[in-house]
């Protein structure tokens, strides 16, 4: 690494890690660089540093590659359940079916929760977002399990691991039964996962249910599309804290805030409510012209993808999933979803988005098919947490296994006021510091929020 500044010319050696499977970029090893130079690295989100070394999961996104465990999600998502997938994650292999059969036992011996845990949901208001709920109670659960909280001990993390796997989807159902004042339903042993989990959200005690054999396979397959995506910001938000040895139940909460981001996990509410703006079939030519427009406001939501240069190779089997659950709706009784279709159609045969390489994406197909199974928007992330824990459980594992596992103290590029001489309160006056940066904005009482606008102090109100 070379470089130059007033002091002269520079170089210093480096070393090179390359991934042992030839997948991916090769990384320069920056640990010794501030030992050696006095210098740190400055990457705002991190999108030129590797963070981890990890055997999980891997993206080529100029390819349109996603592997898990090193096998490619088409295969996985047309010849998995979803448990297994859940267990190719945790476990590092395919399971075989005696271990598939007693894995999927363990899931359904754990995804009760506990009786007391049920007062938690009835103090939230009624109309508190699901995601709200998921994240108090999920972080709750270590004081009702306190006996898997030892991440020492590998026993332990692997029970944490199967309670959250199974608890998550039963948290899930009873957070939105509680927001809709129905009764909780109780998980069924004789479903399996997806099918159990659409149980739990649309069942009442007053008439029989049964699910939908076409809805549950679409559910199936959208939880293994789901399940786990490199280090991305909720993911990384989980080995954070596991960095510091909190307990697995706090990390999944806080995977879960996370994800509750609309540029993260929200992507998918963000394609039902500009399919709400756009309103109507005859509008999608002007909206087309908006997105294009790079000072409007307006974009394009679930069309291209910060990793995926090339088509998202989820999308693709999304689309599937689309035609597969469109097949059996009346689609006149449907606009939205006619809406979405049409604007696929368009937006596909636009050069401006060929050129660009911006094809529909996972969020965009996921949300209009999770709509067609009759799901509240305000659920759709929450489902996003229900696939993704396994993902996030694996990643949190590996993370005490890496021989290099720090707690995670990133470095900072300081803008702020240097050293300066410390005025009593009674000698501040009413106007600003006269040893303030001149270029930094002043405390403006009038004004509260000046700190989150770019400076100045919170003023708090009475």
């Amino acid at each position: 690494l070379s470089w130059s500044d007033e002091a002269g010319d520079h170089s210093v050696e480096l070393p090179v890690l390359r991934p042992a499977s030839e997948l991916g970029n090769p990384v320069i090893d920056v640990r010794s660089l501030a030992a050696k130079t006095g210098f740190f690295t400055h990457d705002p989100g991190f999108t030129s540093t590797s963070s981890c070394e990890s055997a999980i999961s891997f993206i080529d996104g100029d390819k349109g590659l996603l592997l898990h465990r090193g096998y490619a999600i088409e295969d996985l998502a047309v010849h998995c359940s979803f448990p297994e997938v859940a267990f190719l994650l945790i476990e590092g292999e395919l399971p075989a079916r005696p271990e598939l059969r007693a894995f999927e036992a363990e899931i359904k011996a754990n995804w009760l929760v506990h009786e007391r845990l049920l007062a938690f949901f009835g103090g939230f208001k009624s109309d508190a977002h699901p995601m709200a709920i998921m994240v108090g109670v999920v972080g709750a659960l270590s004081a009702f399990y306190p006996d898997s909280v030892n991440i020492h001990d590998a026993a332990q993390r692997r029970l944490s691991a199967i309670r959250l796997i199974a608890k998550m989807p039963t948290i899930a159902a009873i957070a939105y039964k509680t927001s809709i004042g129905q009764p909780i339903v109780y998980p069924s042993n004789s479903l399996g996962f997806a099918a159990n989990f659409l149980r739990m959200m649309f069942a009442t005690p007053a008439e029989p249910y049964t699910v939908n054999p076409v809805h549950a396979a679409a559910l199936e397959t959208i939880l293994i599309l789901h399940a786990d995506h490199e280090q991305n910001a909720s993911t990384s938000t989980v080995r954070i804290a596991s960095s510091s040895q909190a307990n697995p139940f706090a990390c999944i909460a806080a995977g879960i805030a996370s994800l509750w981001g609309p540029a993260h996990g929200g992507a998918n509410e963000a394609v039902l409510r500009m399919l709400g703006e756009i309103g109507s079939e005859e509008n999608i030519p002007k909206f087309i012209e908006r997105a294009k427009n790079k000072n409007d406001p307006f974009r394009l939501m679930g069309f291209g993808h910060r990793v995926y240069k090339n088509a998202d190779p989820r999308a693709k089997l999304m689309q599937r999933i689309c035609e597969q659950v469109f097949s059996g709706l009346n689609m006149a009784s449907h606009p939205d979803l006619a809406l979405a279709r049409r604007l696929e159609a368009i937006a596909l045969s636009d050069e401006y988005f060929v050129k660009r390489k911006l094809y529909p994406n996972v969020d965009f197909y996921s949300g209009i098919v999770l709509r067609a199974l009759g799901i509240p928007t305000d659920m759709f992330t929450v489902l996003f947490a229900v696939a993704r824990t396994s993902g996030w459980l694996a990643q949190w594992n590996e993370s005490f296994l890496d021989p290099c596992q720090r707690i995670s103290r990133p470095r900072q590029l300081y803008s702020g006021v240097p050293l300066r001489p410390f005025l009593p309160l009674e000698q501040r006056g009413n106007g600003p510091d006269p040893h303030a940066v001149a270029d930094l904005p002043a405390a403006n009482p009038a004004d509260p929020g000046a700190a989150f606008a770019g400076g100045g102090v919170v003023v708090p109100t009475a």
